[in-house]
């Protein structure tokens, strides 16, 4: 069952570039910056209230996040709803007929674990589910 809002997530090419805006448009730095080898991208993370505003780019050109920009250009990626059992739920959400991208969660920045839901599944929306783990870092 969905808890919250975790984080919405922005694909951009130039995470650094893209930073500089974010810093002036929030009146602070990011929270917290991470290399996801597991996503092969690099995450830019601000704290905003409870939830996070993740400024995610490539760092490979066959990440999901680079297949993205060239399909659809730099904006909205994804939205991360936390949940207390991401294997739990992602068995609840198969029954129910979502599509999911894996069979097994993955690892998020911060050290979550992660799952997405195909978009074909929520009328285009990418969805994450994200699951905190005892003692990881906080994005």
């Amino acid at each position: 069952m969905a808890k919250k809002i975790h984080h919405l997530g922005i694909a951009v090419s130039d995470a650094a570039e893209v930073e500089k805006v974010f810093t002036l448009l929030l009146g602070a730095p990011p929270d917290h910056t991470e290399d996801v080898p597991a996503q092969k991208a690099r995450a830019v993370c601000y704290r905003v209230g409870e939830s996070i505003l993740e400024l995610t780019s490539p760092m490979s050109d066959d990440s999901t996040v680079a297949k993205f920009l060239s399909k659809r250009g730099e904006g909205l990626h994804h939205v991360a709803i936390e949940v207390d059992d991401i294997v739990a739920e992602m068995e609840r959400l198969r029954k129910a007929g979502f599509q999911l991208v894996s069979d097994t969660p993955g690892t998020g920045a911060g050290g979550v674990l992660v799952a997405f839901i195909h978009p074909r599944s929520t009328r285009g929306v990418l969805v994450e589910l994200v699951q905190p783990v005892r003692d990881a870092k906080a994005p």
